[in-house]
């Protein structure tokens, strides 16, 4: 696959201010500033966020799972030590559906791991990184700040901003989300589908604990799902939710006062957890798909969400922006050390050939699993319970399917492999 290039472009003139520059200062481009700074590749991140707003509690109440596979990611970038403590682990999975009782358990001891992955509240891991950006000479983080144009030059890019500043670099990656600028600037065409579906997001404070389990139950109107939480300062236990609803129904949960949605919650909710007492941070999200026609330019590239965006059924967003993270950043830092051009042609290709593939099955595998369980139907229904009931009885199907929920399956990156050691 080549990256789509003029025949020429002019010489910039210009000395480089950064080897990366990263527009986009989310989870998965702040990894990679870690990643690539914490090996002295010189990064610029742009953020267009101030890091004191994104610190605020009310900023992002959303919390987010990490795979096994992603935290061997923020491993590598030199992180996670000081972020897994912050984070509650996954170590067993149920699967229902419409309310039934377990159709498939998932038990992360019967992989021989510790955990399938963990889930962190979004603001105490933008502590975490922030905290090691400051300790890594080689990153500047620009907070607050707006990219209004980029050019593109035969040796360097060049980036400016709203504040007139231009910053140069032979390579500049888009880590900038669905609506990218960078994409937009590349004039790259995306297709893209609503699946007509909100996911309604808060904490819950709930009367028992969760004991490690995130809960996934499929309804026709999207998955209900708990993700187990770090219990509060006072002891309370606590569960992530995520209630995916049909846009199209006239009503919808987030009109609601906390007293109804505590009490239709409590109509839902397993019996496991007691009942609900509380929730905060209540919010709406829409969902749908998004794919870019390529993930490459003239000396730039996108990652994640700039690149693609699925439907949080499988929970497997960030972790398969983080895949993008790991072999793009796998690349550049070869390049770096054999002092050859970090934004070349042959680099971006082979970042490209790497991670559309993957990419591609889990978009494929994610909308199929929405069209599947969104379709009511009373044929269907007793099926896909048996189809569920039969992974749980095949113990190499079963297997399959943890190893994709830890992100250590499929065409991953060789940072997450289980035999790639940890660079020195």
């Amino acid at each position: 696959m080549s990256v789509h290039q003029p025949e020429k472009y002019p010489e910039s003139g210009q000395e480089a201010d950064a080897d990366v520059i990263i527009i986009g200062g989310g989870p998965s481009g702040l990894t990679l500033s870690i990643l690539l700074g914490s090996q002295g590749v010189r990064v610029i991140c742009l953020d267009r966020e101030e890091v004191s707003k994104t610190l605020e509690k009310r900023f992002d109440t959303r919390t987010t799972a990490i795979s096994y596979g992603s935290m061997k990611v923020m491993d590598r970038a030199g992180f996670w030590e000081e972020l897994e403590p912050k984070g509650c682990r996954i170590e067993d999975i149920k699967i229902t559906q419409n309310g039934s009782p377990t159709l498939l358990n998932f038990l992360a001891q019967d992989v021989n791991a510790r955990a399938f992955g963990w889930i962190f509240e979004n603001k105490d891991m933008r502590e975490a990184m922030y905290g090691t950006i400051e300790k890594t000479p080689s990153i500047t983080h620009e907070g607050g700040v707006c990219v209004t144009r980029i050019d593109f030059y035969d040796d360097l890019n060049s980036v400016t901003l709203q504040d007139g500043r231009t910053f140069y670099a032979p390579l500049v990656i888009g880590a900038d989300g669905r609506g990218s600028f960078t994409r937009e600037a590349l004039k790259i065409g995306v297709r893209q589908w609503s699946y007509h579906q909100q996911a309604v997001i808060c904490n819950v404070v709930h009367e028992k604990p969760h004991h490690n389990m995130a809960l996934e139950d499929f309804r026709a109107d999207g998955p209900f799902a708990m993700l187990p939480m770090n219990d509060n300062a006072q002891g309370a236990h606590r569960s992530g939710l995520v209630w995916t609803e049909d846009t199209r129904s006239r009503e919808s949960l987030m009109q609601l006062s906390d007293e109804d949605f505590l009490a239709a919650l409590n109509d839902r909710l397993p019996a496991e957890y007691g009942q609900a007492t509380a929730i905060a941070g209540r919010a709406a999200y829409p969902l749908g798909l998004i794919h870019s026609h390529r993930y490459t330019g003239h000396r730039t590239a996108l990652v994640a969400d700039a690149a693609h965006g699925i439907h949080p059924i499988a929970g497997q967003g960030l972790n398969l922006g983080l895949r993008d993270v790991a072999e793009i950043g796998d690349r550049i830092i070869q390049a770096h050390k054999a002092k050859q051009d970090v934004g070349s042609v042959d680099l971006l290709s082979a970042y490209e050939r790497a991670r559309r593939p993957d990419n591609m099955l889990m978009a494929g595998v994610t909308d199929a699993l929405v069209k599947l369980f969104s379709r009511r139907s009373k044929l269907l229904s007793p099926l896909r319970a048996f189809g569920l009931k039969m992974v749980e009885r095949s113990h190499p199907a079963k297997r399959f399917f943890m190893r994709q929920a830890m992100g250590t399956a499929g065409l991953i990156p060789d940072m997450i492999k289980d035999e790639h050691k940890k660079a020195s």
